[in-house]
C-alpha cells in the first residue's frame, strides 16, 4: 500500500494526481493530511507505525519549509518520496528543503507539484516484487508512447494544411 500524506488539505489539488494514478493502476493507497509543525506527534506516530499497517512506500507533500517528508523519513525505514508544493518562491523553498536532507535520512524528491511522478516512482518500487503491477505499469508506459506517436501523426497532418511548412 502507498500512503499519500500532505501538510495541508490545500495540497489536495496537486496530490489528487498521485491518487488518480494509483487508482488507475489498482494500487491500494490511503490519503491524509498531517503537519510536521501543527501535528508533530501524529506525524511521528504515523511514520513509526506505517510499516506495521501495511504501508510500503510513503509519498509526502509539503510546501514552504517542507519539513514533513524529512520528519517522516527520520521516523521510518520505508522509502519516502517528497513532493515539493508550489507556494512561496514558486516552490523553490520547498524543493530545497526536501532535497537537502542530512546523511542517513534520504528522501527521494520529484519536481515541484510532481505528484504524478511521485506516484509513478512508488509504482516502480512496488513493481519490483509484483509482476501483475509491473505489467500494468508497462502498459501505462506504452500508452504514453502511443499518445506521442499519435500526436506527432496529427501534427504532420496539420502541417500539410499549410503551404509554408515543407516536409523533408
Amino acid at each position: 500500500m502507498v500512503s499519500i500524506i500532505m501538510g495541508s488539505t490545500s495540497d489536495l489539488p496537486v496530490m489528487e494526481k498521485a491518487a488518480g494514478l494509483l487508482e488507475e493502476l489498482q494500487v491500494p493507497f490511503e490519503i491524509q493530511a498531517l503537519s510536521a509543525h501543527r501535528t508533530p506527534a501524529e506525524v511521528e506516530e504515523f511514520a513509526r507505525t506505517a510499516a506495521s499497517r501495511g504501508v510500503d512506500v510513503i509519498i509526502a507533500a509539503a510546501g514552504m519549509a517542507a519539513a514533513l517528508p524529512g520528519v517522516i523519513a527520520a521516523n521510518t525505514t520505508l522509502p519516502v518520496i517528497g513532493v515539493p508544493i508550489k507556494g512561496m518562491l514558486d516552490g523553490l523553498d520547498a524543493l530545497l528543503s526536501i532535497v537537502q536532507m542530512p546523511p542517513g535520512i534520504p528522501v527521494a524528491t520529484v519536481g515541484v507539484n510532481g505528484a504524478l511522478n511521485a506516484a509513478l516512482l512508488a509504482v516502480q518500487m512496488l513493481a519490483l516484487r509484483d509482476e501483475d503491477l509491473a505489467a500494468r505499469f508497462a502498459d501505462y508506459k506504452a500508452g504514453l508512447k502511443r499518445k506521442i506517436v499519435k500526436a506527432n501523426e496529427d501534427l504532420a497532418a496539420t502541417k500539410q494544411q499549410y503551404a509554408f511548412c515543407k516536409k523533408d
